[in-house]
Order: C-alpha cells, then sequence, then structure tokens
C-alpha cells in the first residue's frame, strides 16, 4: 500500500490498513515513486486510484519497472450544468476587475480553459491571466496550469489550504489596488 499524502493516510489509519511506503512533502509523483524505489514490480499487478486525469508519468514509470498497471476511476471532476459563472469569471479577468485567482486542483484550470475555448476566449483568458495574480494549491495544480502557459505567482507551501489562504492574504496585503 502505497499513499500519496496526509488526507488518504489519515483514513486508512482509522480503518487500520496497513502502508508501505508514503510520499513525503510535497506529495507528487515524484516523492511516490522514491518512496517506492527498491520495490519489485516486475510481474506484479499495481492499483493505481485516479484522482482527475491519468497520471501518465506515474503509469509509464511503473510500467518501466515491469508493473502491469489497473487504474480505478472513483470519481471524475466534470464541467457544471450551468458554465455562465465561469464565463462570467472569463469576462471579469478581461476586464482586469478581478486581483487574483486561486486555483485549488488541476481539474479547475483544466475546466476553465475548456469553457474559455468552447466560447472563442481562450486567447483572452490566457492574456487576462498574464496581468493577474495567479495563485496555486501546490506542485501538481501549478505544473497544469504551467502546461496551459499560465504564470504561477504564489504557490501554497505546504499544498493545503490554510497556507494557500496566508499566502494570498500576504500577496494581497503587499499589491495596490488595479489601476491605482
Amino acid at each position: 500500500m502505497v499513499v500519496r499524502g496526509p488526507k488518504p493516510t489519515t483514513v486508512l489509519h482509522s480503518r487500520r490498513v496497513r502502508i508501505d511506503c508514503a510520499a513525503s512533502d510535497p506529495f507528487t509523483t515524484h516523492e511516490v515513486l522514491a518512496a517506492m524505489h527498491g520495490t519489485p514490480l516486475r510481474g506484479k499487478r499495481v492499483v493505481v486510484q485516479r484522482y482527475g486525469e491519468t497520471n501518465r508519468n506515474l503509469q509509464a514509470e511503473l510500467k518501466s519497472e515491469g508493473a502491469e498497471i489497473i487504474e480505478i476511476v472513483t470519481y471524475r471532476w466534470g464541467l457544471p450544468e450551468d458554465t455562465t459563472p465561469l464565463l462570467q469569471l472569463i469576462d471579469a479577468l478581461g476586464r482586469d476587475e478581478i486581483d487574483l485567482v486561486a486555483f485549488t486542483s488541476a481539474s479547475q484550470a483544466s475546466n476553465l480553459f475548456t469553457v474559455a475555448q468552447y466560447d472563442g476566449k481562450e486567447a483572452s483568458l490566457k492574456q487576462s491571466l498574464g496581468r493577474t495574480l495567479v495563485a496555486s494549491i501546490g506542485p501538481v495544480c501549478s505544473a497544469a496550469l504551467r502546461k496551459l502557459t499560465v504564470r504561477v505567482d504564489i504557490e501554497a507551501q505546504p499544498p493545503k489550504l490554510g497556507p494557500l489562504i496566508e499566502a494570498i492574504n500576504a500577496a494581497l496585503s503587499d499589491r495596490r489596488p488595479l489601476g491605482k
């Protein structure tokens, strides 16, 4: 049993599930693989619980070690039926009415850009985010934003909501209002 972060560790401990390896902070694929280093995988079946999109890097590394990957999907991130609030956010960003956008998951970034693309506003969204402070919950989310060519100004350390809010408060208290 390999665990990526503190939340699943707590849940598994509460259910008395043995944990063999645990990733260290900041709990990314790199740390998962480091925790598993030396674990013989050739000919073994490895079940990976998917959280959002398929983790291609993790799968490739496990396969290169000879593992057979079985991916289970326990939940899926999807767009809401009504995307009007997202379109309103994109428009407000375009009018420079937003000082900071906080992303708490990679899927949020992906979904925002999907909605922008459907409405023909992807290029303007990128430009708008380039003029706005962008905050990310942690390295996985930041990597997704960078893949979308979005600059990340603030990243929570450690990747949790409390530190993200503290970093946002600090950044906004040091910043003059837009237009001044």
